[in-house]
């Protein structure tokens, strides 16, 4: 009877050594899994993806993850270098090309590459002006990005990419910086006008100055004039007529008038008057 007892209690303790024997020496690794294996403590190698086998309770091992991760950086208080005073978050995509250096050169990578990338984001924005975070807003992340890149490179962190995502600013800036952009519209509508009138005068200018060098022009211009007023419906209209234009038509009557006159001397003439009577 105690024969069968012992049997009985030691053959669940042998099935669960013997499970925690197998787990502990057979891993599966995914296929974007690596295997970190340490041997005593001391780094052997990296293995998988798929079956892994450890010695067990000398070998261990750390799986890393070699997939594109994701990390939100929370919002940051930056002050630009013209001095203004924003918020700032953005976002950081990495992965880990390099397992054996991202689980031997720092303790979490993860919460490292995040420490970083903040402290990162307030040094590079804070070296521009408002106006560059806010019109060169790529330029910006691929320069947060290249310099997490080369950072973290000892950690066998490749970053691939950082976008910032948004740049709040306070109620009074807003406010000044729409004033701004009004002023500026106002400015660029008033040099459009300025030139608009420039470019009018000169052509008037260039259209005068051939007029005036040929006559005929000048009346063919105001006979076309002419016809373009009385084509609308006016009742009365008084223009003045250049002399350019009557002149021939009063040459022609200042010659008739002349004829006339000459007869008139000649039969009017005192030799020919009849003398008074007393």
């Amino acid at each position: 009877m105690s024969y069968f007892f012992s049997l009985y209690t030691i053959i669940p303790v042998v099935v669960v050594a013997a499970f925690i024997l197998v787990t502990a020496t057979i891993k599966i690794l995914r296929e974007y899994e690596r295997a970190v294996v340490f041997t005593l403590g001391r780094f052997q190698k990296v293995k998988g993806p798929g079956l892994v086998l450890l010695i067990p309770f000398i070998q261990e091992m750390v799986r890393v993850d070699l997939r594109i991760q994701v990390i939100e950086i929370p919002t940051q208080d930056v002050i630009s270098h013209d001095n203004v005073s924003m918020k700032v978050d953005a976002v950081l995509y990495f992965n880990v090309v390099n397992p054996e250096r991202a689980i031997i050169q720092v303790q979490n990578f993860l919460p490292a590459t995040n420490m970083l990338a903040q402290t990162t984001l307030r040094a590079v924005l804070g070296q521009h002006e408002l106006d560059e975070m806010l019109s060169e807003r790529k330029k910006l992340s691929a320069d947060v990005q290249s310099i997490l890149d080369s950072q973290t490179e000892l950690w066998g962190i490749k970053v691939s990419n950082v976008e910032i995502r948004t740049v709040e600013l306070t109620d009074n800036m807003v406010k000044a910086i729409a004033k701004q952009a009004e002023a500026e519209r106002d400015r660029r509508a008033k040099i459009i006008h300025a030139e608009a009138e420039f470019q009018a005068s000169q052509t008037l200018v260039n259209a005068a100055r051939i007029l005036s060098s040929i006559p005929a022009a000048m009346q063919l211009r105001y006979l076309q004039t002419l016809a373009e007023i009385g084509a609308e419906q006016n009742s009365t209209i008084i223009f003045p007529m250049p002399i350019d234009i009557i002149k021939p038509f009063l040459e022609l009557l200042d010659n008739a008038g002349k004829v006339p006159a000459a007869n008139g001397l000649i039969h009017g003439s005192p030799g020919n008057q009849m003398p008074l009577r007393a």
